[in-house]
């Protein structure tokens, strides 16, 4: 049995009353009140030993009002969201930076994510207990992010183990599925960092691909660019763009990183034997050549074989070669 899909929520973006507009009448209710209600009481004492009633009950709901209406003021900077919610339902988010005075009974609890970067537990280890964040009034950033995550020990698509690290910039660009579809959005985007790269890892070899090939050294900027689709994928339903992700780490693990290193040691003086060779039979071949066209000497095929090999000996040898100067004839 399938579960049901949830259906995600989708930003709104509303506007509010500007807390300057708001501040006189604030200010009127907090002063006008409490004097209202104080010459109410001593006028009406004075005259009729009780209170002017209809001033005392305008007084008291003055001061009431003027006590609630303090909570709906408060402030966005620039790139900084506020989600309203009355009462359980979404109202809206308000994007404008400034001085606002919204509905003083908006919610003011606890919001999706806190401040500052999640850490990722590392394998075999319980995380520890996240201390509780503070984000008062639903208050959201905007702003670029960086996730600086930790190498993770992974298998390459060859199966052999690799240490992989990447960095990537995001930010939350709709606030209500950052609110209302994940629990926390910097722990879900934490966890689909970590995800991410351990699959990415698995689809490359490190090195030494097959022709045309594309592995996790070679192919940094192909890797990247797949690395920052996956994660779009993944993070996109809580509300989170992705804007660049790069591999920052990328090496053996310790375990086998001197059996790899002898390897591509090997691996280098191969190619660089094949240069050496393939550049001494073409001088080999020129010098025959030469000595042809120009006759200075004709060689039968057992004089050509002898000359050939002790050109390749001096060409291809590694500590310097010593002649030895014949005094006798060509032929013995």
């Amino acid at each position: 049995m399938n579960a049901p899909k949830q259906n995600a929520n989708q930003e709104r973006q509303i506007t509010v009353l500007s807390g300057w507009l708001m501040l006189p009448l604030q200010l009127l209710f907090l002063l006008g009140g409490p004097a209202l209600l104080a010459w109410s009481l001593a006028a009406g004492i004075r005259q009729q030993n009780h209170p002017y009633w209809l001033w005392f009950v305008v007084a008291l709901l003055m001061i009431l009002g003027g006590s609630i209406m303090i909570f709906g003021f408060f402030t966005l900077q620039p790139n900084e969201a506020r989600v309203l919610v009355l009462f359980g339902d979404y109202r809206g988010t308000v994007r404008t930076s400034g001085f606002h005075w919204g509905n003083p009974f908006y919610s003011n609890g606890p919001a999706a994510g806190g401040h500052g970067r999640v850490a990722l537990a590392k394998s075999g280890e319980q995380p520890p207990p996240a201390p509780p964040k503070k984000n008062p009034r639903m208050k959201i950033s905007l702003r670029a992010r960086n996730l600086n995550g930790d190498r993770l020990k992974v298998n390459d698509k060859r199966g052999n183990p690799v240490e992989i690290a990447a960095v990537l910039v995001w930010r939350v660009q709709d606030t209500a599925q950052a609110m209302f579809d994940v629990d926390d959005y910097e722990a879900y985007v934490s966890v689909q960092y970590e995800s991410a790269v351990r699959h990415l890892a698995s689809l490359y070899a490190y090195d030494h691909g097959e022709d045309d090939e594309t592995t996790l050294r070679s192919g940094v900027e192909e890797v990247s660019r797949a690395l920052t689709v996956e994660l779009q994928e993944r993070c996109g339903k809580a509300g989170v763009v992705v804007e660049e992700a790069r591999l920052t780490h990328l090496a053996y693990a310790p375990e086998i990183a001197q059996s790899m290193l002898r390897r591509q040691q090997a691996e280098a003086v191969i190619a660089a034997r094949r240069k050496i060779v393939h550049g001494a039979v073409s001088m080999v071949e020129m010098a025959l050549a030469d000595l042809a066209e120009k006759k200075v000497l004709e060689f039968d095929d057992e004089r050509k074989a002898a000359m050939v090999s002790n050109l390749m000996v001096v060409l291809c040898g590694e500590s310097e070669v010593h002649p030895v100067v014949n005094t006798g004839t060509l032929y013995s």
